[in-house]
C-alpha cells in the first residue's frame, strides 16, 4: 500500500504563487509516475500535470500556459507542483496521483488552493 499527504494550499491572491507538496510513503520502490489532478466546485476531477519518476519526463495539461511547474525530491519520495501567476480559475482541491508498476492507482486526500481575484 501506498499513502499519500498533500500540503501547501490555501488562500491567494490573483498573480500569487504556491507550492504543492505531496509526499509518498509505504511500497514506494516500484513507483512509476506521480501526477496532479485538480477538481473545481461543480466540475469533473481534470488532469494538471504528470512526472515519470524514472526519467523525469514530464507532462501539463495546456491550460498551465507555462504557470506551473512538477517536480520531485527522489529521496524524499516527494512531489511538488510549483504554481505561479495563479488565476481565479486555479481555485480548485487539488489531488495528489501516483501509479505503481502493475497499474496500481493512488490518491490523496486533497488539499484545497483559493485564488482571490
Amino acid at each position: 500500500q501506498v499513502q499519500l499527504a498533500e500540503s501547501g494550499g490555501g488562500l491567494v491572491q490573483a498573480g500569487g504563487s504556491l507550492r504543492l507538496s505531496c509526499a509518498a510513503s509505504g511500497r514506494t520502490f516500484d513507483m512509476y509516475s506521480m501526477a496532479w489532478f485538480r477538481q473545481a466546485p461543480g466540475k469533473e476531477r481534470e488532469f494538471v500535470a504528470r512526472l515519470w519518476w524514472s526519467n523525469d519526463d514530464t507532462n501539463y495539461a495546456d491550460f498551465v500556459k507555462g504557470r506551473f511547474t512538477i517536480s520531485k525530491d527522489t529521496a524524499k519520495r516527494t512531489m511538488y507542483l510549483q504554481m505561479n501567476n495563479l488565476e481565479p480559475e486555479d481555485t480548485a482541491v487539488y489531488y495528489c496521483n501516483l501509479f505503481r508498476y502493475g497499474a496500481y492507482e493512488y490518491w490523496g486526500q486533497g488539499t484545497q488552493v483559493t485564488v482571490s481575484s
